[in-house]
């Protein structure tokens, strides 16, 4: 049985060639986190949603709104459409679901195509890379200044994405920021929307999120100390009681 997978406009679309920006979940969800963050920065309006019979059974709910979990919202102001999802999209649905929206953004005259997202951290480092579909699309990763990969793999929506338009010659990017596996990482959504700024020309003010991210950090090193705290005062009852009973 083919998996089915709908995009479904809610909203009148009147947009002319416009940029697609897109993120999925994620290492760090950096994906998601990037793309909800540009919605609400640059105040877009919902434009539709995106369903499948093999999505998770849910609503996300926002400001006491149930919504569809999967979503597309546009701009005009800025000539703009950023989807993202807020689940882990299942297996089954990645190919369908990538070609679907190739195929829908070639429909509405989309210019280019580019993905948000989060890879391992290397310790102590804090890089952004890009892959590009199009040797014109390399060029200008380069000339922002971000550091293009030559070899290696991608996975997800997002690299079964960036695939299809290079076999389809469609102009597209993948942008990478080096992220922690074990938290959300609002610092390395924050590098990758610096990235995409400089790659399409477009001011993103993202003072919120390094200030989260910061915050975030404080606390995961809290825990992690009160961790250490914890095992420590654990070891030395455990070693007083052998001495004890020993």
């Amino acid at each position: 049985m083919v998996t089915k997978v709908e995009i479904v406009e809610s909203a009148p679309y009147d947009l002319k060639g416009p940029r697609l920006i897109e993120g999925f979940p994620g290492i760090g969800l950096v994906g998601t986190i990037a793309a909800s963050y540009l919605v609400e920065k640059l105040q877009m309006e919902q434009l539709g949603y995106i369903t499948s019979e093999k999505f998770p059974a849910l609503a996300a709910i926002h400001d006491y709104v149930p919504l569809h979990p999967a979503r597309i919202y546009k701009s005009k102001k800025y000539n703009l459409l950023v989807l993202f999802s807020e689940f882990i999209v299942p297996l089954a649905t990645v190919y369908p679901l990538s070609t679907e929206i190739l195929k829908w953004s070639k429909a509405k005259g989309v210019s280019e195509i580019h993905s948000l997202g989060g890879i391992n951290l290397k310790k102590g480092s804090r890089e952004t890379f890009g892959i590009a579909s199009t040797p014109d699309m390399v060029k200008r990763l380069e000339k922002a200044e971000v550091k293009t990969i030559k070899e290696g793999a991608t996975t997800g929506v997002s690299g079964i994405l960036l695939a299809e338009c290079a076999t389809q010659k469609f102009p597209a990017s993948s942008i990478l920021a080096q992220s922690n596996t074990s938290y959300m990482d609002p610092g390395a959504a924050a590098r990758a929307l610096a990235c995409l700024s400089a790659v399409i020309g477009l001011e993103i003010n993202t003072n919120e999120l390094a200030a989260e991210a910061k915050l975030i950090e404080g606390k995961m090193k809290d825990i992690i100390q009160n961790a250490q705290d914890s095992h420590t005062q654990h070891y030395k009852a455990a070693e007083s009681l052998g001495a004890m009973y020993g």
